[in-house]
């Protein structure tokens, strides 16, 4: 049996805004599972230019854990860049969802592989290296002025073995999509070529995760596990990164 501490802080790396449900069920999703495991937690927001001071590792040392929120464009985009590679780095257990996610992967490219240009669509739609892109297929039926990918979308297939399969207990789920941007599958390859694997793919073979298997818990996934977790059913993926 694996020990559990009576109490951990988490620390999520973005900029809160009290208007973006996401960030709300973020906040929810962590106390559903530590309630679950009998634990008290303290999560703090760190706002992403923050992620920039000198003092900033040694803040981030502080946390038991860290979590790349949705919320892009941030107010820093280098700040949520330098948060997410102190969790790389140092092994940190780390959870990235959504825009978290995205930023993980331009985060690799750019620090791993040496592709310094390397970015979003969303940040600079001219740039050469645009690993991010915008959704390529609108989900039908979505609500009005949601992103183009958007509501309970099923048949996200997870990689038999993989960890995130593993956390789940099978090999498809449906999970909660609010997000207009994907994986540019030109640079796919990126990710693999960086050491994390891609777990989760969508209907049409969409990246939709990635994860580490030489970290202790590194996960980064498009979808936000958070919007389904609930009081007395917490999100498995979210209870493994408490646990």
């Amino acid at each position: 049996m694996s020990f559990v501490p009576d109490s951990i802080r988490i620390g999520i790396l973005g900029d809160f805004n009290p208007d973006f449900r996401s960030h709300h069920a973020t906040n929810d999703a962590l106390q559903h599972s530590a309630h679950k495991l009998g634990i008290q937690l303290e999560s703090s927001w760190l706002p992403t230019p923050s992620l920039l001071a000198p003092d900033a590792p040694k803040i981030l040392e502080g946390f038991d854990g860290l979590w790349a929120s949705p919320g892009s464009p941030y107010k820093s985009f280098e700040g949520m860049l330098k948060g997410i590679e102190f969790a790389r780095v140092n092994d940190w257990p780390f959870l990235a969802t959504c825009g978290g996610f995205q930023y993980t992967l331009i985060e690799c490219a750019r620090n791993v592989l040496g592709i310094k240009d390397a970015t979003t669509a969303e940040e600079d739609p001219n740039a050469k290296n645009i690993i991010i892109y915008p959704v390529a297929c609108e989900v039908p039926k979505r609500a009005k002025d949601a992103p183009k990918l958007s509501g309970l979308v099923p048949k996200i297939r997870l990689r038999p073995g993989s960890y995130l399969a593993g956390y789940y207990g099978k090999d498809v789920v449906e999970e909660e999509y609010f997000c207009n941007f994907e994986v540019n599958p030109e640079f796919e390859w990126t990710a693999m070529e960086a050491g994390f694997p891609i777990v989760a793919r969508g209907a049409d073979e969409e990246c939709r995760a990635i994860e580490s298997p030489t970290h202790q818990f590194f996960i980064a996934t498009l979808f936000q596990p958070q919007l389904s977790s609930k009081p007395k059913k917490p999100h498995p993926l979210v209870l493994a990164l408490v646990h």
